[in-house]
């Protein structure tokens, strides 16, 4: 089944490069018990179950849509905010929706911000963008295609 959905493994040091990063994360399910944070090493990771957007079919093909998982981690990280996550709710998904990068003036590198659905989000105070995403694992047939007001 991998050979219609290639692994993906990408980098982003830059906001536009973070842009593609976000477009293969758009729809993720981010389990709450796959998100940490090592203050040691600044890096902050999850696990996602992304769609495969690059080989979603259209209606007039039967091949199913498909599901993967990937790796994240962004690095240089020196603090991270949350808005509406209870993670102490290990159990609990989060629906991924974008990643975006800007930087203020005032501090010394980007702030990258998760969105996920229902208002919640986290953002990641850095020294500066790194961020990589790395499939794994074999992809697997599914019947639901994320669906957006504009689809």
């Amino acid at each position: 089944m991998s050979d219609r959905v290639p692994l993906r493994k990408l980098k982003a040091m830059g906001a536009e490069d973070l842009a593609v990063i976000s477009s293969a994360l758009q729809d993720a399910i981010v389990p709450i018990g796959d998100i940490g944070f090592e203050t040691g090493t600044g890096q902050f990771v999850f696990v996602a179950n992304r769609f495969c957007w690059e080989a979603a079919p259209d209606a007039a093909t039967s091949v199913p849509a498909m599901r993967i998982n990937a790796g994240v981690t962004f690095s240089n990280v020196v603090a991270v905010r949350q808005r509406g996550i209870d993670f102490r709710d290990r159990g609990a998904f989060l629906n991924l929706l974008a990643i975006t990068c800007t930087s203020e003036p005032d501090r010394e590198g980007p702030t990258i911000e998760l969105t996920f659905s229902g208002e919640t989000g986290i953002r990641l105070e850095t020294t500066g963008l790194l961020c990589h995403l790395e499939d794994f694992g074999e992809p697997w047939p599914t019947q639901w295609r994320p669906q957006h007001a504009d689809d």
